[in-house]
């Protein structure tokens, strides 16, 4: 999908409410679930050991951490809109945060984004958006949230 570019203050007003869009696939490889587990030192077998999640995980196979699936949220969202006029956009936090089912390693994920809210502060405007990362050919979003950026202009 194409990259929304949304004019400013007045632009993320004009959206609020409304679906923003959806970024590409990304497909979660082994590689980045175990450079996540180095950065973050959960070495958990779910992730890290293929041999040990094949006979002993209800999923069969190695699966992706909670927080490397949030933690996409900026490279895809990226990909899904950019706003003009921006000194500087700081993640300020989630508001909501679930994880409904597992992300698979070899699986691949998008986000879908909505802006829920567009609230004025000093110098900007706090943004809502809701989150749902979705898992290819499966009906249940791996990870739902409520992510709040503050743009400065």
């Amino acid at each position: 999908m194409a990259k929304r570019t949304i004019k400013g203050l007045d632009g993320l007003r004009e959206l609020a409410g409304q679906d923003v869009g959806t970024s590409d696939w990304l497909e979660i490889t082994q590689e980045r679930v175990n450079m996540f587990a180095d950065a973050t030192g959960d070495h958990q077998w779910i992730h890290v050991d293929r041999e040990k999640a094949e006979q002993h995980s209800p999923y069969k196979t190695t699966i992706a951490h909670g927080y490397l699936t949030i933690s996409l949220s900026p490279v895809l969202m990226s990909q899904i809109m950019q706003v003009e006029g921006v000194k500087m956009g700081v993640n300020y936090g989630l508001n909501k945060l679930r994880f409904p089912s597992p992300v698979k390693v070899g699986k691949r994920v998008r986000l879908h984004a909505a802006l829920k809210e567009v609230n004025d502060i000093t110098g900007g405007a706090q943004v809502i958006t809701n989150m749902t990362f979705e898992v290819e050919g499966e009906e249940k979003p791996c990870c739902v949230a409520e992510g709040v950026v503050l743009y400065y202009f």
